[in-house]
């Protein structure tokens, strides 16, 4: 019964008769506020028990992660990569401090990052599109965060520390980058370093996303002591993203220190003289095979691999002249440095005494072709005076006699023919070569020839040998007749597998033959190293000619004359004569050395 609707509260509303057709309408309106303030509360109601429901139990799941990537962070922490010294502890490599971004994707929803990087973007000069890029790669990938831009500035640095509240999702993080402090030095020896790629990161589980590896050189061949291991953290951060705890942590484990064989000062000079030319410069211990010096130009400065780099400019740099081909480990034709192995070939074949004499000419004539002497004949000559003024005609007689096979058994004997040329993973466009008649079939498809040993015994046709081949012959012939070993790492040097071995020359030969580049020197063809600045040394000077080219400039030579201590080989490119370019080179090496050693 409707008769009588009141209310007993504090609206004081009197009873309300049947009839009374006054109150009619007031209680019509009455009753329709009621039905909405009930129908209003209860939908409110409803609808925040639907986002309950939909934040725990539908997206429960989600929120409770990126609630918890708010709050705590897994931060991997890189190990200090060791140092790379030089054999009196001078670095080649090392380590710096450096600020870097990253961005923690989950934290923040899409629409928010968008506001983020419109912010973000004019400080860290990188485009707005090209952050949220990497955020929605990151998430799409998995990836926790994302390592948006290296070596972040002071005053950038500062801007993002005074204005963390508007950056939520950005982290500023300390790490250490590698640090090459002699720029491009050495830089074929060093090698660089690399970002590791998916391939390598299944290949290897120890690897980090992210991490440097070594590409060439000693970073690279040395990569597994010099990396050290990674660490973790877990830390709990802020609104503001400052750490303000350490939940777990992992330390990293350092890297070791690589010391190398190299004198510093003597890379340096050997780099310097060699300037601008294309062309490389190899210094040896003889008694030791320590490669002391191993310059190349063109040159590359590692620091620039410090961090990824976009992929056309990692073309720019490889086409740059062949800047990361090391050309001390790059194959040329001898010319007459070759002579020294001519030499030790014919007294050690035993056709030939180290008194032998033999007549030469302005030219001789084999198989209708006329085969030069440089600078008219020398008349009845020796070993020591062939050597001296570089006799093309006496190396002839002496080529023809003993053979081919001859010449190759002994420049094997003394470290050519390709040993040394798998050296630490360096780059090379063509390697040495001591020709056999099968390889002349291979590359030209022609037989073997008399004319073809004639000119293999001056170093020309088919023959190619390294920079650090040549140092090693050298090296050689300066110690008394041990072939060495050359290496690089400062460890190496007292193991067994480094020390030299016997080439089976006899020391009446290998002293013949060093007397005759002592010549050569003395009053020979590199006879303005003579000059009283160094003391006196022992080489020979080498042209290798080019068909429609200036010819390369060659020069190999130990020092001091008797108990030598280093060898060096010189060869600058379209260098002419190897007493006017490369023969100087070696004179400045020899005289920072002695100056250095006394």
């Amino acid at each position: 019964m409707v008769r009588e609707f009141s209310f007993s509260f504090s609206f004081g509303f009197r009873k309300i008769q049947k009839n009374d057709l006054s109150y009619q309408e007031p209680r019509s309106r009455l009753i329709y506020q009621t039905i909405v303030i009930i129908l209003l509360t209860t939908t409110i109601i409803g609808l925040q028990v639907m986002r309950l429901v939909q934040l725990q139990l539908i997206q429960g799941e989600q929120n409770r992660e990126r609630a918890e990537n708010n709050r705590i962070r897994p931060i991997p922490v890189p190990s200090n990569r060791g140092l790379i010294l030089d054999r009196h502890g001078k670095p080649f490599a090392s380590n710096r401090l450096a600020r870097s971004i990253y961005l923690w994707p989950k934290e923040q929803p899409k629409e928010q990052w968008k506001i983020i990087a419109a912010k973000l973007s004019p400080i860290i000069n990188i485009p707005e599109d090209k952050i949220l890029e990497k955020v929605e790669q990151a998430i799409s990938s998995g990836e926790r965060n994302v390592h948006l831009t290296y070596e972040v500035t002071r005053d950038t640095f500062v801007i993002l520390q005074e204005r963390a509240g508007e950056f939520p999702g950005v982290e500023v993080r300390a790490e250490s980058t590698r640090y090459y402090p002699n720029g491009q030095l050495a830089s074929h020896i060093i090698g660089y370093l690399g970002e590791v790629t998916p391939e390598e990161l299944e290949a290897s589980p120890e690897y980090q996303l992210r991490m440097m590896v070594g590409r060439i050189g000693v970073e690279a061949s040395a990569n597994d002591i010099l990396a050290g291991k990674w660490g973790q953290r877990l830390i709990e951060v802020n609104a503001k993203n400052r750490e303000i705890g350490i939940f777990e942590e992992e330390k990293p484990i350092g890297g070791k220190t690589v010391k190398l064989t190299l004198d510093l000062d003597l890379q340096k000079i050997a780099e310097k003289a060699l300037g601008f030319r294309k062309g490389a410069v190899v210094v040896l211990d003889v008694n030791t095979g320590e490669v002391l010096a191993m310059a190349s130009y063109p040159r590359f400065n590692p620091n620039v691999f410090t961090k990824p780099m976009p992929e056309k400019k990692w073309r720019s740099l490889h086409s740059e002249e062949q800047s990361f081909v090391n050309r001390a480990l790059q194959g040329y034709p001898p010319g007459s440095t070759f002579k020294m192995v001519t030499s030790a070939a014919a007294m050690g074949s035993g056709k030939f005494s180290p008194y032998s004499f033999i007549q030469t000419s302005d030219s001789i004539y084999v198989g209708g072709i006329r085969f030069n002497e440089h600078s008219g004949g020398y008349g009845v000559i020796g070993f020591r005076s062939a050597l001296a003024y570089s006799s093309n005609t006496f190396f002839y007689r002496v080529g023809m006699s003993i053979g081919q096979e001859q010449i190759a058994k002994w420049a094997y004997q003394l470290g050519l023919g390709g040993k040394n040329l798998n050296f630490l993973g360096i780059p090379t466009t063509y390697n040495g070569l001591i020709p056999t008649e099968e390889d002349k079939r291979q590359i030209y498809n022609d037989a073997w020839y008399l004319g073809d040993t004639i000119t293999m015994a001056i170093g020309q046709g088919l023959v190619l040998a390294t920079p650090l081949e040549l140092a090693a012959a050298t090296a050689a012939i300066a110690n008394g007749g041990k072939q060495i070993k050359p290496h690089l790492f400062a460890d190496e040097t007292d193991s067994p597998d480094m020390q030299p071995v016997p080439t089976g020359l006899k020391r009446e030969y290998v002293n013949m033959i060093r007397e005759g580049m002592i010549d050569v020197v003395d009053y020979g063809t590199a006879r303005s190293l003579n000059d009283g600045t160094i003391p006196l040394t022992g080489g020979k000077t080498g042209t290798s000619e080019l068909i429609g080219e200036k010819s390369h400039s060659l020069y190999v030579g130990f020092g001091p004359a008797y108990e030598s201590k280093i060898a060096i080989a010189v060869i600058v490119e379209n260098g002419g004569y190897g007493s006017v370019s490369a023969a100087p080179v070696a004179q400045q090496v020899f005289k920072t050395y002695f100056d250095k050693y006394n």
